[in-house]
């Protein structure tokens, strides 16, 4: 692994109200690859493959199609979405965090003829315009530099009548519900992260949600991007949403 893969992320960055430079996030994801999907686990409580079902849902996505799933990680969403299209669709994966690709190209062995894994960035995708019929997000979009090119690339890439579901983190607007989350992150999320050594890294879940636009906030970027359809579905009491948009 190259040192710029290794070296140790600036904390105090990540864990600020400023964005994270794209490199510190690349460096980040890498670290904890090998403990992400048990994180998602505990963090969630088991529910994170729920609402990846529903986001899977909400793209459209159905047998024969070609998907894409951007900042897949290691490689959840593309999973589901390699079960929805079949034998005969074929779903891309793409992150830029070499370490997470790595582990969901060996995962599901029987699924990986339907899957291709691309390193790239989410703000400059290596495909054709028009390329999907179909695509996902799970908590990528909040951590991107720039959401606005993120979106538009994201509508760049479909073809037109195309679908996005892009799940995340939610800042709730009932102060209950605030307070509920802030409760959930100290006594769920921190001590699981600690549990695995991750303390620190998982420390830039607070302010990234706290930065991450709301809901009509996101559907406003989305249209300024370019999509002709676009609506954001609370979920989890407002902690998690959906962000689902359509080219037209």
């Amino acid at each position: 692994m190259s040192d710029a893969l290794t070296e140790k992320v600036d904390k105090p960055a990540l864990t600020s109200r400023v964005q994270p430079e794209a490199s510190q996030i690349r460096q980040l994801f890498d670290r904890i690859a090998p403990q992400y999907d048990q994180m998602n686990q505990d963090m969630s409580l088991g529910l994170h493959r729920v609402w990846k079902q529903m986001a899977v849902r909400w793209s459209g996505a159905s047998a024969g199609m070609t998907c894409l799933d951007v900042c897949c990680g290691s490689g959840d969403l593309a999973l589901l979405l390699a079960r929805q299209v079949g034998p005969t669709g074929q779903v891309t994966g793409t992150d830029f965090a070499v370490e997470q690709l790595a582990i969901a190209s060996e995962r599901s062995p029987h699924l990986q003829p339907r899957l291709g894994w691309v390193d790239a960035d989410a703000l400059n995708l290596p495909f054709a315009d028009g390329s999907y019929e179909a695509a996902t997000m799970a908590y990528g979009l909040r951590n991107l530099t720039d959401i606005s090119q993120g979106l538009s690339e994201l509508c760049r890439v479909l073809k037109p009548g195309a679908t996005v579901a892009i799940l995340d983190f939610h800042k709730p607007t009932n102060p209950l519900v605030v307070q509920f989350q802030q409760w959930y992150l100290d006594v769920v999320v921190v001590p699981a992260a600690e549990r695995l050594g991750l303390s620190e890294e998982y420390a830039y879940i607070s302010p990234s949600v706290d930065r991450f636009p709301l809901g009509p906030q996101q559907v406003d970027l989305a249209l300024a991007a370019g999509f002709g359809r676009a609506v954001h579905y609370p979920i989890a009491g407002g902690m998690m949403g959906v962000l689902v948009a359509t080219r037209t």
